[in-house]
């Protein structure tokens, strides 16, 4: 097998997804917090402090296009990806609210069906939200809150320490678009069960101390992640992508591009890396160290044998976000 490395990353580094992540920068320069000691933009969450611990405050909107091709799997997936927001920051889900727009009665139940299955998948209530059956569009927005005692965040990452990857191979491709989905297939009581009790390992480990660092793996893919991890925290890593927990007959091109429905990647000191993944493998989720932070600012990429850089963020800042 052939393996191209600068053309694998160039091709990543222009994707769309990662364009998206760069559009933050212009939000970010109009909304930057008046105080040092204002809650910090650009982590998964907005991490509230409040009494001995953290509200987590979070949303995700929808593009047309999904919500029309997929009316219900948009609805269940702005349950998925916010509680996946929750646990990245070593939360626990409390409630939801929507905002819905539609065109057709039809269109709008389809929607809130699948936020319904969400919510109940996920032990997750809907408590409000604004809806529209009157509208040109489809469209869904859905907000959440959680409950942190101890924080994971995207600005704690440190030099020395650890990547680790852990994801749910136990899935499948959602085509067209680039997810992979280990969790709408199991929507019964026992599959629910297990989806949630995957889920309490990011709090528990955070609450353990094993873990300062961490976000799930979003549309921009594991490196894009990586680097939005990076920036925040001002630092560099190198991963190595035949480390990448990968499923089976998964070109790594697609999966680099791949969105997983359990995907996450935290940092930890060397000495805590077996116990992070011990946790993960005795849930049948794959995990394993892909790279080590350091103190360059850039993303260094190697596979099989070559090493190439995939962003220099002293040169090029991706969100803005940078300490």
């Amino acid at each position: 097998m052939t393996h191209d490395l600068a053309t694998l990353l160039t091709t990543l580094r222009h994707s769309r997804a990662l364009a998206s992540k760069q559009d933050i920068a212009e939000a970010a320069a109009i909304l930057q917090p008046a105080s040092p000691d204002a809650i910090r933009l650009g982590d998964d969450c907005a991490a509230i402090p409040d009494g001995d611990g953290y509200l987590l405050l979070a949303s995700e909107g929808f593009q047309d296009s999904f919500v029309r091709s997929m009316p219900w799997f948009a609805g269940y997936c702005g349950v998925m990806v916010n509680v996946s927001d929750i646990a990245a920051m070593g939360g626990r889900p409390v409630a939801v609210v929507d905002a819905l727009w539609s065109n057709t009665s039809e269109a709008a139940t389809s929607m809130l069906t699948g936020l319904h299955e969400g919510a109940r998948t996920y032990g997750v209530p809907v408590v409000g939200g604004h809806t529209n059956m009157r509208s040109t569009h489809n469209s869904l927005s859905v907000a959440i809150l959680g409950r942190a005692r101890h924080l994971l965040t995207s600005f704690d990452a440190c030099p020395g320490e650890v990547l680790i990857a852990a994801i749910d191979l136990r899935g499948r491709w959602h085509d067209p678009h680039p997810f992979w989905d280990a969790s709408s297939t199991l929507c019964g009581t026992e599959g629910a069960a297990r989806l949630r009790d995957d889920l309490e390992l990011l709090p528990c480990i955070a609450e353990d101390g094993l873990s300062r660092a961490a976000k799930d793996i979003s549309m921009a893919g594991v490196l894009g992640t990586a680097l939005m991890l990076a920036e925040c925290s001002g630092i560099g890593m190198t991963i190595t992508l035949d480390d990448i927990p990968r499923p089976d007959q998964a070109p790594m091109e697609r999966w680099l591009s791949a969105f997983p429905s359990y995907g996450y990647l935290l940092t930890a000191r060397p000495k805590n890396a077996d116990a992070i993944m011990a946790r993960f493998h005795g849930r049948g989720i794959a995990a394993s160290v892909i790279g080590r932070c350091n103190s360059t600012q850039r993303l260094d990429v190697t596979w099989a044998g070559e090493r190439e850089t995939f962003w220099d963020l002293a040169q090029t800042p991706l969100m803005g976000f940078a300490p």
